[in-house]
């Protein structure tokens, strides 16, 4: 199982650019191949397949959050709700109308955090524990993975999994896994690749299995991504990172503003009523408090609950809804820049450069992050990484969506990342639609593999499949 994570050459860099959802829909069914998606989550792995030409037909999903996200985006694939141990075969093939066999590809992730080397990996093993919204046993689902292509006997599959797989005690189940796909009648190669050496400005690195079943294209090595030769940064997915400048609250210290590479109109912080409300001088002369149209609006930041209806107005609460005077706020409806403490509330705009993240405020985290520059790990708080606005950005994870826990945060602002700046950096659509809390849309991401690394794999395999002819 070689390691992927380098280049095998350089390539020419296009600009980082992911298309939208109504693009990828256009794409998808182009190359004739079909598949079905287990263990589904937000749906990245499919928006891969898609966008690389396959046709989604079927997808599960056990945890209530992912589904209706995956619902909200895939409005026209059916998503089982079953736990998976409940699945058969059979009625998925009757869900789609194919026989065994006819299907081109089952692809699934099942759950990882049982052999995360961040967790406590097989202190649990066995046991039922907390899976996102759920309570449930997670070490042995590769096994049920495996029941499903036994049982559809499509003509490839591809999984996903942590590198933890293959180290310490859980090497053991790697080669038990292993043996059990073998077993269902397949070849099978295993993995590592690093998502930032495939077009995703973030280090994140994933055991991928692909099998081809042992009649199809017998002579050929199984496929995998060539890694490019270059790699994007967090500014490459969020051009506005770092162009402002501030007195005031939001900002860490020590980072350096004034370098020639980096752009910065002064912005002047005006205190008003429970809010800040930033003022731009540019330098070619726009007069002070007036927005220049060639910059990103700057951040609106409140520091207290909203106490007006004039203020309720530019807030909406997520998760548990936030009364005032009796109005309840509508979750559909557009709304402009703002950041609270309170977890419920965070910004979201059609536009990633109005929005921001969960502040660091209060928490205990916020100290420790002032003294790191961009590019640092906290030697306190091990997850605790300030993002290089000129690097890929570190690995983002399910949990550090969560206000005060440890994890990848802004490169220049006391803050973590927007769920704008989130999809960008997972290499999700700007379009893609998500439900829930902040620190919910964060997990749907976090958990997700990024569209961009599936795309890859699934263009890879399907150069193999579309020259070898079905029985």
């Amino acid at each position: 199982m070689p390691d992927e994570s380098a280049p095998a050459a350089s390539d020419e860099r296009p600009p980082y650019a992911i298309p939208s959802m109504g693009e990828i829909r256009a794409a998808a069914g182009t190359n004739g191949l079909t598949v079905v998606s287990t263990f589904t989550g937000a749906g990245g792995s499919c928006l891969g397949f898609e966008w690389a030409g396959y046709r989604v037909l079927w997808a599960s999903e056990f945890v209530a959050e992912a589904r209706a996200v995956h619902e909200m985006n895939f409005p026209d694939c059916p998503v089982d709700s079953s736990d998976i141990r409940s699945v058969d075969p059979s009625d998925i093939l009757a869900a789609v109308g194919m026989g065994v066999g006819e299907i081109d590809v089952v692809q699934g992730s099942p759950p990882c955090a049982s052999f995360s080397l961040a967790g406590k990996r097989d202190k649990h093993w066995g046991e039922e524990k907390k899976y996102s919204s759920t309570v449930q046993r997670t070490d042995d689902l590769f096994w049920e993975f495996a029941r499903i292509v036994d049982g559809i006997r499509p003509r490839a599959f591809v999984a996903e999994n942590v590198p933890g797989l293959r180290a310490g005690k859980a090497k053991g189940y790697l080669k038990e896994i292993y043996g059990r796909l073998v077993e269902c009648g397949y070849r099978v190669a295993i993995r590592e690749l690093d998502a930032q050496w495939l077009g995703v400005p973030q280090v994140r690195k994933r055991l991928i299995f692909v099998g081809l079943r042992d009649d199809v294209a017998p002579d050929v090595d199984i496929p995998f991504p060539r890694p490019l030769g270059y790699r994007y940064s967090l500014r490459d997915a969020c051009p506005w990172i770092g162009r402002f400048r501030s007195e005031g609250h939001g900002y860490f210290e020590g980072y350096d503003f004034d370098a020639a590479d980096r752009p910065a109109p002064t912005v002047t912080t005006a205190r008003g009523a429970g809010y800040h409300r930033h003022e731009i001088e540019t330098s070619v002369g726009t007069s002070k408090g007036e927005r220049s149209i060639d910059l990103p609006v700057p951040t609106v930041m409140t520091h207290n609950r909203p106490k007006t209806q004039s203020e309720l107005t530019v807030v909406r609460g997520m998760g548990a809804p936030f009364k005032s005077k009796g109005q309840r706020l509508d979750p559909e409806s557009p709304f402009p820049a703002v950041c609270a403490q309170d977890p419920r509330f965070f910004v979201e705009s059609d536009d990633p450069r109005v929005e921001t993240g969960a502040p660091l405020d209060g928490y205990a985290i916020d100290k420790a992050s002032r003294k790191l520059k961009p590019g640092e790990q906290s030697d306190k708080y091990f997850n605790l990484v300030r993002a290089h606005p000129d690097r890929p950005c570190p690995t983002v994870t399910q949990t550090a969506g969560n206000p005060g826990a440890a994890g990848v945060i802004h490169p220049t602002e006391r803050r973590k990342f927007s769920i704008a700046e989130l999809r960008r950096i997972c290499g999700f659509p700007d379009d893609f639609r998500l439900v829930g809390s902040y620190s919910q849309q964060w997990e749907r991401l976090g958990r997700a593999v990024p569209p961009p690394m599936m795309m890859a794999v699934a263009r890879a395999l399907a150069g193999v499949l579309a020259g070898s002819p079905r029985p």
